[in-house]
């Protein structure tokens, strides 16, 4: 009876497809430039489907913005999926390491990062950076 009920959840999961895609709009090449170009202050979010530090970045980042509307109101959102982006220009250029690895750029500058933390004061403080830059 376990293992019927836990292939039946495996089948529903697998259908359903993956229901998280990192938190802002899903970056294409040139996204990100366009973006910094416009004078923008950029919170890059290069995340996986599979990643479970990514997920719980995703839960702290969207209970934040909840908290304080600032944040979507002034910063612009990226979401990198790692799987498709891992080795491209953007990641190499930035030096990212590895999926839930969060960046905030504005212009030619970063303003900080986070490599696979998930303390909401940590992330807190990096929206916060990000908001100081885009309201200065």
């Amino acid at each position: 009876m376990h293992r019927r009920t836990f292939l039946t959840s495996a089948a529903a999961i697998t259908l359903a497809g993956p229901a998280f895609a990192g938190i802002g709009t899903a970056y294409t090449p040139g996204l990100l430039q366009k973006e910094l170009d416009a004078g923008k202050t950029v919170f890059v979010d290069f995340y996986a489907d599979w990643c479970t530090t990514c997920r719980r970045q995703e839960r702290v980042i969207n209970a934040l913005l909840s908290q304080e509307p600032a944040y979507e109101a002034n910063i612009s959102f990226v979401a990198v999926d790692w799987d498709k982006h891992a080795r491209s220009d953007l990641s190499v250029r930035l030096n990212i390491p590895r999926r839930s690895t969060l960046v905030v750029l504005r212009g030619n500058e970063e303003l900080g990062r986070i490599v696979a933390g998930t303390r909401e004061s940590e992330i807190k403080a990096l929206l916060d950076t990000a908001l100081t830059s885009a309201t200065a």
